[in-house]
This record gives C-alpha cells, structure tokens and sequence, in this order.
C-alpha cells in the first residue's frame, strides 16, 4: 500500500496535536501535516489542500458544535476521510460519529502505538473502533442519517448562519458579522429551514443542539 503523505490534524490543544503528529509519523514518516486549531481554519486547509489523505477531527473545537464540523466536512469533501479523535468516549458518540460519517473514532486515551494502527486501518480503507466498543454500537438510526444529509446539504455559509442561530444571534448581527446584507441572511435561514424540514427559527436551533456533544470533564492528554 501507498502510504499517505498528506494528512490535516484538526485540535485546539497544541499538546494534542503533537501528540497525533507524532502517531502519523509512525506512520508515513515523511508525510506533509497540516495543523488547524479552529473548525474554520479546518475548512480553510482542506480548500488549501484537497488532495490531503486524511483529517483528524477533534469533536470540541472553536466554531463547531458538537458533530457540525464532522458532517460539514463529509458534505463538503465527501471523499476526503474523516477520523474523529475525541475525549468523549460514550458509546452513543462513537455510534453517531460513524452514522454522520467518520472512517474510524480514536478514544483520545488511547496510546500512540493504537492511534497508529487505527490510522493504518483507516488508510487502507477499513473503518476503525476500539476493540472494545466495535460489537456494541448496534445498527445506524434512519432518523439520524437523514438528519445527517440534511445538514449535509447545507452550503459553507448556510452552515455558518446555523452556527450563529444556535448562539442566539440576530439576523442583523450575523449579517454585521458576516459583512452581507440583512437580506441575504434572510434568504439563508430561509433556505437552511426548507433544507431542514423545519418551519421557525425556534426549530432549526432545535434540530442544530442534537448535533452537540457533552464535552468530557478530563481530557486525556499526552505529554
């Protein structure tokens, strides 16, 4: 097999991050990373570099919530890999990951060694979880994987103004923010509700907080 020579590592803890730069060196010792610590940044990368083999996602980043970042990713660059590596370790996350997408979940206590060899699978097309968790994750809901398209369907900026609707803002602040008109945010949410089968603004947050994810209370670090 070909080794991948390319590879995005998506955290916002620089520690984490070396961590998995360290992992895929074992790996492809030659390899071009790219760093990203914010769900922006991600994005910009991968349009940078779309030829990149492989993005290792972090669920609790800057500018995602929760499972937004892991299915923008899939929607947008469908055939680009995706590994979430994540500090939530319940089993309904890792299910949900791989319903909205991800080619593998690495517990982020995992060793080095074992986020190498997920890595390898990965690459090599096979869709990794822990040893421990593979025979307990049960079937993908259809609930969830419609859901999934839907938000999938969003475009980069529709996706942008969901994330702002979930914090609350306005339309005229998001527009400020966004330096366009009221009315084309207008046109968004428009177009963000039909897409996702709501009627209120009120909904479309609704349906966005199932995305979010319990952020773990000790994240495992390696020094």
């Amino acid at each position: 097999m070909a080794l991948a020579q390319k590879f995005i590592v998506a955290d916002d803890h620089p520690l984490f991050r070396a961590a998995l730069t360290q992992a895929l060196r074992q790996v492809a010792s030659q390899a071009e990373i790219v760093e990203a610590d914010t769900m922006e940044a991600t994005v910009e990368a991968v349009t940078r570099h779309p030829d990149v083999d492989l993005i290792l996602l972090d669920l609790h980043m800057p500018g995602a919530h929760g499972f937004s970042g892991l299915i923008q990713l899939r929607g947008q660059m469908p055939d680009i890999p995706v590994a979430v590596i994540s500090g939530s370790e319940e089993v309904s996350v890792v299910r949900r990951s791989i319903d909205y997408g991800a080619s593998g979940f690495v517990p982020k206590s995992a060793s080095l060694d074992v986020i190498a060899q997920a890595i390898r699978e990965i690459l090599e097309g096979e869709v990794w979880l822990p040893p421990e968790m593979a025979s307990s994750l049960g079937d993908s809901s259809e609930d969830e994987t419609r859901f999934a398209e839907a938000i999938a369907s969003l475009t980069p900026q529709q996706f942008r103004v969901l994330n702002m609707l979930t914090e609350g803002m306005l339309n005229k602040q998001i527009a400020y923010d966004l330096n366009v008109s009221e009315a084309t945010i207008k046109a968004h949410v428009t177009a963000i509700l039909r897409k996702l089968g709501v009627h209120s603004r009120t909904q479309a947050v609704i349906a966005a907080q199932k995305l979010e994810v319990e952020p773990p209370r000790v994240e495992s670090r390696h020094n």
